[in-house]
């Protein structure tokens, strides 16, 4: 009797051996760390902006898997760490959070190429800046002359996330 059960054992030991091992992808043996084109983080690392006929856009850019992100209206921003209040002016702000995610590499040195704080004269984007890069979470701020009427989206290929803002509504211009 003793003898069948270390028999099973042995056998279920095999298979499951065989099966661990057919689920490693072909070309995956004895690479140890992630291919720098995916990145096990997403990293942010660039925030760029244009104006259209009738809104202006806000794109950031991300190296990886787009992380899971919130776009909250507040009343001012402040960085992440200090909780300073950042200089940007105007009246409302979009606050952006992106996490898990990082604007820097394993060796702590930055990947991110956009603006840290930026004063930018387009008909409804005031300024943007860089809000925090701290614990898991990247922040991006945006400033605005009126309450933003917004959408956001995911574009890919490369990953970006996009927020529009409806220029504001103005009465007659003569």
């Amino acid at each position: 009797m003793h003898h069948r059960h270390t028999l099973a054992a042995v056998a279920a030991g095999i298979l499951l051996t065989a099966g661990i091992g057919a689920t490693i992808p072909a070309g995956a043996a004895g690479t140890s760390t992630p291919s720098a084109s995916t990145p096990a983080t997403a990293l942010v690392v660039n925030t760029r902006w244009g104006g259209h006929a009738t809104f202006d856009r806000l794109v950031i850019d991300v190296r990886g898997a787009m992380p899971p992100v919130t776009v909250h209206q507040t009343r001012s921003l402040h960085y992440d760490g200090s909780g300073k209040r950042v200089p940007l002016s105007g009246k409302y702000f979009l606050e952006i959070k992106l996490s898990p995610a990082a604007a820097h590499d394993d060796a702590g040195r930055s990947v991110y190429q956009g603006p840290r704080l930026l004063k930018i004269h387009l008909p409804a984007l005031k300024g943007v800046a860089l809000t925090g890069d701290f614990e898991g979470v990247v922040g991006i701020g945006a400033a605005f002359d009126t309450k933003p009427a917004y959408k956001t989206f995911r574009l890919h290929s490369p990953e970006r996330f996009v927020v529009d803002i409806a220029h504001p509504t103005v009465g007659c211009r003569t």
